[in-house]
């Protein structure tokens, strides 16, 4: 559990509720595996990085810094879950 109250069930339902959103034109985020790279889906191009970025910072009230933007911490689901865990940790 995050300090911000969150486990990792919660930060995935989240998110992927986020990418169902009609701005984000990805109303099939369900057949989207958790594993799943968002860059080869073409899920998020770098619009959709910074914001994706900016909920990520206004959800889980953190701060992404600019050399943490790598797909190593945002290119899927699992990838994001981690990421926001160890970062509220």
């Amino acid at each position: 559990m995050s300090k911000n109250g969150h486990d990792s069930g919660t930060i995935k339902a989240l998110l992927k509720s986020y990418f169902s959103q009609p701005l984000m034109l990805m109303s099939g985020v369900d057949s989207i595996q958790d594993d799943d790279s968002f860059l080869e889906k073409g899920v998020l191009d770098s619009t959709g990085v910074l914001e994706l970025v900016g909920f990520i910072e206004k959800q889980f009230k953190m701060r992404v810094e600019a050399d943490e933007i790598i797909p190593d911490n945002l290119d899927s689901f699992n990838k994001l879950v981690s990421y926001i865990e160890k970062k509220t940790a």
